[in-house]
């Protein structure tokens, strides 16, 4: 049975899961990441990245500023 990244879930775990995926859609997905891991990695890996440069520019809360600044958090 293959296990797969995201939690280490077996293909029957995910379509217990994500009930809106069937079976098959599930093992397709896993069969094209199979043939393209590295592809789809680097692209996950980047969106990340991406998501953390968003988090820098946009800054603190200002609520979570007010907190930390009260010693709150």
């Amino acid at each position: 049975m293959a296990k797969v990244k995201a939690h280490g879930w077996s293909p029957e775990e995910l379509a217990y899961q994500l009930p809106h995926l069937t079976l098959g859609q599930i093992h397709s997905a896993l069969a094209y990441y199979w043939d393209h891991g590295a592809e789809v990695d680097r692209d996950l890996e980047h969106r990340a990245e991406d998501v953390d440069a968003l988090r820098r520019a946009a800054g603190e809360h200002p609520l979570v500023a007010k907190l930390r600044a009260r010693g709150q958090i």
